[in-house]
């Protein structure tokens, strides 16, 4: 998709394609977040004559073993990739700016026993994944009733620590000294070890230049490489995809929003009828699955398409007072939370709005999305028995009209 438009004549939106122009009674926005990578502005970065490549965008066909590489970022992505190039490589310069806060992980292969229980008793795996649940739900206590709780988490994590670091020096560097929680809490069992190892330098100074064949720190020291690969993040406040949706009267999806996206229920937006958000803003989680606020919204989406069936209208569009007092209340929400601790993290935008996080129990989401509550938006009429055509279909189209879906 290289634009959408909602079209009020024909009531339909219109897609534009890499392969021709479509027309969609419905529009829904399944990407997520965490699609456009973010690579920082480094002076001289286009002056490297080696391969650069963020970790979502990895280049294949580069052969890493032997090689100086230097690794920027010790995020989520730095934490899974750092462990896996590490032994091939003949030296890693790993570059953080701010520690994460790493736990222990539980995952372990799921055995051949346990999948032929599950696959012959179901019920088994859903009793499995309900316990997940149970254990991991409580968290949200910590993290948005009472962060002064976020503190036994941080005496595991501390331990983790002690007992994966052995060498002082680096334990200072990989140590944070902000609350647990206000930034992403990751988990690895492989991270700190990897770290430790005698090809990797973690490096705490900051880039200030890269040459051609080498990364410049603040201290000055120049550190040769063969490539770059950053584990940067992703633009998760200032989505890309926003330029790309156009609702009524032709506004953009990123002029509405400015610098803070908001919606209602992180699923519709005043403006845009039809269309549909699937992990929108304000559905993240900092404790539980994100798979379930998936299925709680696509249970809404559902309804909402059932009920406007049931009501013969064309189209639904949020009411913007709907919009803004339920922003309102997630903001209020946000108010003494562990993300509003004082750390700089990316749940938060430009605009110093955490606009990425649910600041409740999951369960609340679920009760809200389990009906489409029509009476929070508007409906418009049924399109007219003969519908203008959308566009004229592209070469690759050609002699075959926009095909109506959704």
């Amino acid at each position: 998709m290289t634009g959408a438009a909602w079209d009020e004549a024909s009531g339909r939106w219109r897609v534009e394609t890499s392969d021709g122009v479509l027309g969609a009674r419905v529009l829904v926005s399944a990407m997520g977040p965490l699609v456009e990578p973010r690579i920082p502005d480094l002076p001289g970065l286009e002056r490297f004559t080696g391969p650069v490549f963020h970790s979502a965008r990895w280049d294949h066909d580069y052969e890493l073993t032997g090689k100086r590489v230097a690794a920027v970022g010790t995020g989520a992505s730095a934490i899974q990739l750092v462990p896996e190039i590490q032994p091939h490589l003949e030296r890693l310069h790993v570059f953080q700016r701010t520690p994460p806060w790493v736990v222990p992980h539980s995952n372990r292969p799921i055995t051949g026993r346990e999948r032929r229980l599950y696959r012959h008793w179901p019920a088994l795996q859903r009793l499995a994944r309900g316990f997940t649940y149970l254990v991991r739900e409580p968290l949200v206590l910590g993290f948005v009733k009472n962060p002064r709780l976020m503190r036994i988490v941080e005496r595991l994590a501390r331990r983790h620590i002690a007992a994966q670091v052995p060498d002082p020096e680096l334990r200072t560097k990989v140590t944070p000294d902000y609350t647990i929680g206000c930034k992403r809490i990751l988990p690895s069992n492989r991270w700190y070890p990897a770290l430790g190892e005698p090809n990797v330098e973690l490096v705490t100074e900051p880039i200030v230049e890269v040459r051609s064949s080498s990364v410049v720190s603040a201290d000055g020291t120049e550190r040769e490489v063969d490539a770059i690969i950053f584990g940067t993040g992703f633009h998760v406040t200032d989505i890309p995809a926003a330029k790309l949706l156009r609702g009524r009267g032709g506004v953009s999806l990123e002029e509405v929003w400015g610098p803070s996206p908001s919606a209602y229920l992180g699923t519709t937006v005043a403006g845009f009828p039809n269309l549909f958000f699937l992990l929108g803003p304000n559905t993240g989680l900092g404790h539980n699955s994100i798979v379930y606020m998936v299925e709680s919204q696509i249970a809404y989406v559902l309804d909402a398409l059932r009920t406007m069936r049931a009501r013969g209208a064309n189209a639904v569009d949020v009411r913007a007072d709907a919009q803004a007092a339920f922003n309102a209340d997630v903001d209020e929400q946000m108010v003494g939370t562990v993300w509003s601790s004082g750390c700089a993290s990316w749940y938060i935008d430009a605009a110093g709005r955490n606009s990425t996080l649910w600041p409740d129990w999951t369960w609340r989401y679920r009760q809200r999305t389990a009906r489409f509550d029509a009476e929070r938006y508007r409906f418009l009429p049924p399109a007219p028995a003969a519908e203008p055509a959308l566009a004229a279909p592209s070469a690759s189209h050609a002699g075959a009209a926009p095909s109506p879906a959704g």
